[in-house]
């Protein structure tokens, strides 16, 4: 047991004569332990920022595809009407508002206007309480089919136009106000006059009140005829026609009438009537 300790010495002396060996110290053994435990560390939160960037990206939902088929569909539709629309207005032009117009006019314009009304029933019928904000303004009619009677009234007795009550039919408009509910027609006369005097000119308006019917329906109740005169007789006072007692009218006439708005956008109007009339009708 006396030999050990200098054999211990002498080879901690021989092994440092030969090879010197740095031992680190307790300070230095912290310090590495300190930068490892730090790294570990710095590792750790790096691995946790990785984790929650991981778990967020897969739980954001991706952005929906583009459908581009429905989009062209939907483009294909919009000209589909368009270009049915220019049909129908040039089937309808130069026929004198339906005064001129022969069996076979009325037939192309009710073809043409049936294509446009079937093609924009693929978006859904006309929905007047939806859309009653359309129907305001002033409107111009273009086109009629009961004018093709040659009367002013169209399927319903009306003053005849020809030799023996010389009326020339100027423009003919509806004035439409969705607060109040006025639903005016405004027609512009020509009436004849025995040489020497002109012909007197003159704005016929029948007012009406007018309710929804349904969705699409739309019932106008007559209310009055004011006649108001242009031209060398402007200044003579707006006249107004007494309304026929209610017992007194025939029954094809009975101051109030339905139609169906069959067709509406921003600037172009399609109804038909009651008795079947097609009317066309553009914002003015």
């Amino acid at each position: 047991m006396a030999m050990a300790a200098p054999w211990s010495l002498s080879c901690c002396a021989g092994a440092t004569t030969s090879a010197p060996r740095v031992v680190p110290s307790a300070g230095v053994r912290g310090v590495r332990l300190r930068c490892a435990a730090g790294a570990s560390r710095r590792s750790w939160r790096r691995q946790g920022r990785k984790r929650n960037q991981l778990s967020v990206r897969a739980t954001a939902a991706p952005p929906p595809p583009v459908d581009y088929a429905a989009d062209a569909g939907a483009r294909a539709d919009t000209a589909d009407v368009a270009s049915l629309k220019i049909n129908l207005l040039s089937a309808v032009s130069g026929l004198n508002r339906g005064l001129a117009a022969s069996q076979e006019d009325l037939d192309r314009a009710d073809a043409a206007a049936r294509a446009l009304e079937a093609a924009a029933a693929g978006g859904g019928p006309v929905d007047l309480n939806k859309d009653i904000d359309r129907l305001q303004g002033r409107w111009r009619l273009l086109y009629s089919s009961a004018f093709s009677s040659r009367t002013l009234g169209g399927s319903r007795p009306g003053p005849p136009t020809g030799r023996l009550l010389p009326i020339t039919l100027g423009q003919v408009f509806q004035r439409i106000d969705v607060v109040s509910r006025d639903f005016d027609n405004i027609v512009e006369l020509e009436l004849g006059a025995p040489w020497p005097f002109p012909p007197v000119e003159a704005t016929a308006t029948l007012a009406h009140k007018f309710e929804i019917v349904g969705t699409s329906g739309i019932k106008i109740t007559f209310e009055k005829t004011t006649v108001k005169t242009k031209g060398n007789l402007s200044q003579l006072p707006p006249l107004e026609l007494p309304r026929i007692p209610d017992n007194l009218r025939p029954p094809s006439n009975t101051g109030s009438g339905e139609f169906e708005v069959t067709y509406l956008d921003d600037d172009t109007r399609i109804t038909r009537g009651d008795r079947g009339e097609l009317r066309v009708f553009v914002i003015s």
